[in-house]
């Protein structure tokens, strides 16, 4: 190569590498990471509240949705659909044109259930808000009749939790003869009309067979919220249905064992879902019968 060759190619290779690094420092700038709430979503673009303000991200066929698994070491995909407003997570993608197409969104199951809760309350015009306030007025009616069911019914309550240790003895002696799940909404300890009308039913049939029964009362609850409270509100579910099986069914106070408070031990489904915890949020009662009356029927 001549010596005037050399001074040329020194300077395009220069300008190359140049342009190489302004690229990929511009390549760099345009990254960006954060995380937020989700408040708002329109197909597949995203409106998320950050600490420095909301900033719009958009979903594409290449990103990943992922959710922590056990202790947040394992991650596992998910559709884009459980993306909802309510549901706190963390972004990584690429700035274009004001928005960030992102590359991949990460959040916790536990965010995700809250999420679910908060869109499960979510009405999407003025009559279904009405609809909703309704809803949420009679609960609470409900709500209140029953502490009042259970305050009226609290040394009846206390009594039957005290004979409870003492008769455990006995089950060796009894056989299920039947038995009723109670379902919740999250948080609430209240019994729906057809709950009523199905422990009506159930104390009927066990006053069929005099003194020769039992009626067990076990409460429980999902895993959403601390183990505390947990244990708390299935102690709550289960004096509800104590409460109504003494005051309304006028079940005698000695033939009810109880109130078994498991919160979200021996759960009847998985956590993980929504259907999961919607079977979990429950109380079992079953109907006891003495095996020698159980033999003669």
């Amino acid at each position: 190569m001549s010596k005037k060759r050399v001074p040329l190619a020194i300077a395009v290779l220069t300008a190359c590498i140049v342009a190489w690094v302004s690229t990929c420092s511009a390549a760099d700038r345009d990254k960006v990471s954060g995380e937020g709430v989700i408040t708002g979503r329109v197909g597949d673009t995203l409106t998320i509240k950050t600490s420095d303000g909301p900033v719009t991200v958009t979903v594409s066929g290449d990103t990943k949705v992922q959710q922590h698994v056990g202790l947040g070491i394992r991650k596992k995909q998910m559709p884009a659909d459980v993306l909802v407003p309510g549901l706190k997570l963390s972004f990584e993608g690429v700035r274009d044109e004001g928005k960030i197409v992102a590359s991949s969104l990460t959040f916790d199951s536990d965010d995700l259930a809250l999420a679910e809760v908060i869109q499960a309350g979510v009405a999407p015009t003025a009559q279904q808000a009405a609809t909703n306030q309704a809803a949420i007025t009679a609960a609470k009616e409900e709500i209140t009749a029953n502490r009042q069911r259970i305050d009226a019914n609290k040394t009846n309550i206390d009594e039957v939790a005290q004979s409870t240790q003492k008769r455990f003895s006995e089950f060796g002696e009894f056989v299920e003869k039947s038995e009723y799940t109670v379902r919740f909404a999250t948080g609430d300890y209240s019994l729906s009309e057809a709950d009523k009308q199905a422990l009506a039913a159930l104390a009927k049939q066990a006053s069929t067979y005099q003194k020769g029964y039992l009626i067990q009362v076990t409460g429980f609850a999902d895993s959403v919220g601390t183990a505390a409270s947990n244990e708390d509100l299935s102690k709550e579910r289960a004096e509800a249905v104590v409460a109504y099986l003494l005051q309304e069914c006028s079940i005698p106070v000695g033939r009810i064992v109880a109130p078994g408070a498991l919160g979200e031990t021996n759960p009847a489904a998985s956590n993980e879902s929504i259907s999961g915890r919607a079977e979990n949020r429950r109380a079992e009662v079953k109907l006891l019968i003495n095996k020698g009356i159980a033999a003669s029927n």
